[in-house]
């Protein structure tokens, strides 16, 4: 029997989508206000669900204590009140869109996680705009 675990989780965090070999009006074309250069901010909401068979001795897919210590190492104290695009070394080069933020989490993550268990994030970067990754 395979069980989905949850976790939820939530980080601050500023950014600015822009591309270095664009040009300012393709730039802002593109990405609009979310292209200001004095960057802006969003409290991002995270889900981290990791589907898998109950253990018989434990009865746990994952401990959750361990789930929300590796969410905090991996993703919360690494992001959280941080200027994504200067701080976070995966998105010195990569557009850090919300898209992208949710994969690096699960790249983050994923090999904290038990290789038998498939693992998914939801990241909400406003209550109306979240994405889902799943590794595929």
């Amino acid at each position: 029997m395979r069980v989905k675990v949850c976790r939820k989780a939530h980080f601050n965090a500023a950014h600015r989508l822009y591309r270095k070999d664009w040009s300012d009006a393709k730039n802002n074309e593109v990405f609009g206000k979310c292209n200001n250069p004095n960057y802006h901010g969003h409290n991002y909401e995270l889900i981290v669900a990791v589907t898998g068979e109950i253990d018989p001795e434990t009865g746990f897919v994952i401990d959750l204590k361990t789930l929300k210590d590796y969410i905090k190492t991996e993703i919360e104290t690494p992001f959280d009140h941080k200027n994504l695009n200067k701080e976070v070394e995966e998105f010195k080069e990569l557009n850090p869109t919300v898209e992208n933020i949710a994969v690096v989490i699960w790249n983050r993550l994923r090999g904290k996680i038990n290789a038998s268990c498939d693992l998914e994030i939801t990241l909400y970067e406003t209550p109306r705009n979240f994405v889902i990754y799943d590794g595929k």
